[in-house]
């Protein structure tokens, strides 16, 4: 049994690094809206109502009824993002100034694909099934930054596997649901100030920040949930649609290795120990509108809630009786994404652009991390796509994400009194270049 589930990860995590990569999330949290081009071209204004493609899976499978025949749509986005810190007088326990690279660049280039598609079964009904990672993290820091005591390394990927279902009800509306599988792993490290602990247990030779060790938490989980919507044609030119996708609790299992323990360890800790963390993806609700003035010109909106005051912390705990867990408290709130988009489509041509505000969730600088430097946003994106003959279109995309400077004000006390006061500012910007190619048969 262990050998086959040890198998089933392997292949999982394969399909993970060549179809949904490393993703560092471009929306608010670590959410991944990069979800489809087409969408990122009007800045995913009108997603619930647009259903204009098979990645209607993800942004309301009633959509499915709109799309005759098959249809089987991949793409891929690059994602180029940049969250640079400058410290501005971080200090460990004692007041001295903690150590290392006050300025470094956490962001690295990640390709983000994804992959749809849709069949029609009858009149009414339609199926579709979606592949795509709804959720990602990727910082990387170097192991003597400043912040070290805080994060190195964050890391998660996640795959979800979404069959769906739509029928329509009536000539106007349409229903839809689906059920989501979803695989997370996670890789999450920072460094730890042996000098301070074993100093102040009379250790010889040990002092504060000069006997540093690192620990390493690795982890992964399979659960699941649903997603559900609904699409009303209001009138020739309008339609409006709604759709919800359900939270996921995950119970991370792994392992905690230590590096740089001191020979000398008293303590019964800093052990390799399984490890285990729970951790629930926020629910989310679309509204979305699309009205067509013409048969060339079309507008759209949408306004996205995301529920993530449900994050309240991060608590990784050890199997190890002697550890104590760790935790990072976040208390994180619910956000609004509110997009509006048009697009023009002179024949085998269509011209998209669009605008949005993406909140934050992170309540304040007490409760900022760096593992997930977020703070507000404003995209501007535009979009191209062309018919190259009656079954096959290409779509191009680009976003610029302007993200407000982020301030971090860790104090060291409470979790954060071995990791020390971090203070500092992020400045932060997001570029988001983007290929797909849809084919009907």
């Amino acid at each position: 049994m262990n050998h086959w589930r040890s198998s089933w990860n392997a292949l999982v995590f394969g399909i993970c690094a060549v179809l949904v990569a490393h993703g560092s999330a471009a929306g608010a949290g670590y959410a991944v809206v990069e979800q489809s081009v087409r969408r990122l071209g009007t800045a995913y204004a009108g997603g619930a109502a647009a259903a204009d493609d098979a990645s209607t899976v993800f942004y309301n499978p009633a959509g499915l009824t709109r799309l005759p025949g098959s249809q089987l749509v991949a793409g891929t986005h690059l994602v180029l993002p940049s969250a640079r810190f400058r410290n501005e007088g971080s200090t460990d326990l004692t007041g001295l100034s903690l150590s290392g690279g006050g300025e470094r660049n956490a962001g690295s280039a990640i390709p983000l694909p994804n992959l749809y598609f849709s069949r029609q079964l009858s009149d009414r009904s339609h199926l579709g099934l979606g592949l795509f990672s709804p959720f990602g993290l990727s910082t990387q820091y170097d192991d003597d930054w400043v912040g070290r005591y805080h994060a190195v390394k964050s890391d998660l990927i996640s795959l979800n596997i979404n069959p769906a279902l739509a029928w329509a009800v009536t000539d106007k509306l349409s229903l839809g649901a689906g059920i989501n599988a979803q695989y997370i792993e996670s890789e999450l490290s920072n460094a730890i100030d042996f000098g301070t602990i074993f100093g102040s247990l009379g250790a010889p030779g040990m002092a504060p920040q000069q006997n540093d060790g690192l620990v390493t938490f690795k982890g992964d989980s399979w659960s699941w949930g649903y997603n559900f919507g609904a699409l009303y044609q209001f009138s020739e030119k309008t339609r409006g649609g709604v759709a919800y996708r359900s939270a996921i609790s995950h119970t991370l299992k792994g392992d905690a290795k230590f590096s740089g323990v001191p020979s000398l360890n008293p303590t019964g800790r800093f052990l390799d120990t399984g490890v285990r963390a729970d951790i629930r993806t926020p629910d989310s609700l679309s509204v979305s509108l699309w009205h067509s003035f013409t048969g060339k010109i079309a507008a759209m909106a949408d306004i996205t809630w995301t529920n993530w005051s449900k994050l309240d912390e991060l608590r990784i705990r050890f199997d190890n009786p002697a550890e104590t867990d760790a935790v990072t408290t976040f208390r994180w709130e619910d956000t609004l994404r509110c997009s509006l988009g048009a697009a023009y489509m002179p024949g085998a041509w269509a011209f998209r652009a669009g605008v949005a505000y993406d909140e934050s969730p992170v309540s304040d600088a007490a409760h900022r991390t760096p593992r997930i430097p977020d703070n507000d946003r404003i995209w501007i994106a535009g979009g191209l796509g062309y018919q190259l003959c009656d079954s096959v279109s290409l779509e191009l995309g680009y976003a610029h994400l302007f993200v407000k400077d982020a301030e971090i004000r860790k104090n060291a006390a409470g979790e954060d009194r071995l990791r020390g006061a971090l203070v500092g500012s992020y400045q932060g910007k997001v570029d988001i270049a983007s290929a797909e190619v849809s084919w009907r048969f």
